[in-house]
C-alpha cells in the first residue's frame, strides 16, 4: 500500500500496531488515516474510537480488512469512516477511495 501511495506522490506514515497508530494520531494531524481492523494491541475500531472520542478529530478514515464483514462495516459506518477496503485491494480502487475521502474535507 505504501508503494502505491508513494508512486502517486503521497507521503504515507506507516505503523506496526494499534499503540503506534494512537501515538502517531496524537502527535500529527493527518489528512487521512488508513486503519487495518486487525492490529496488535488495539484493533482498528479502537483506534478510530480514540481518534473520534479522545482526540475529537474528524480526520477521514478508510478501514482495511481481509474480510468483508457486514457487522464490521456497520460499526465502521457508525464511526463515520469514509470507506472500507477489502484485502487484497485493487490499487486503482484504493486511490479512488482516498481521493473521495480527502475531497470531502
Amino acid at each position: 500500500m505504501s508503494v502505491v501511495l508513494e508512486r502517486e506522490g503521497y507521503d504515507p506514515v506507516t505503523v506496526s500496531d494499534g499503540n503506534r497508530a494512537i501515538e502517531a494520531l496524537q502527535n500529527t494531524d493527518f489528512d487521512l488515516a488508513i486503519v487495518d481492523i486487525h492490529m496488535p494491541y488495539h484493533s482498528g475500531l479502537e483506534v478510530i474510537r480514540f481518534l473520534r472520542t479522545e482526540l475529537k478529530k474528524q480526520t477521514p478514515v478508510l478501514i482495511v480488512s481481509a474480510f468483508s464483514d457486514p457487522q464490521m462495516q456497520r460499526q465502521a459506518g457508525e464511526m463515520k469512516v469514509s470507506g472500507y477496503i477489502t484485502k487484497p485491494f485493487d490499487p486503482d480502487d484504493l486511490l479512488r477511495k482516498i481521493r473521495a475521502a480527502v475531497a470531502v474535507v
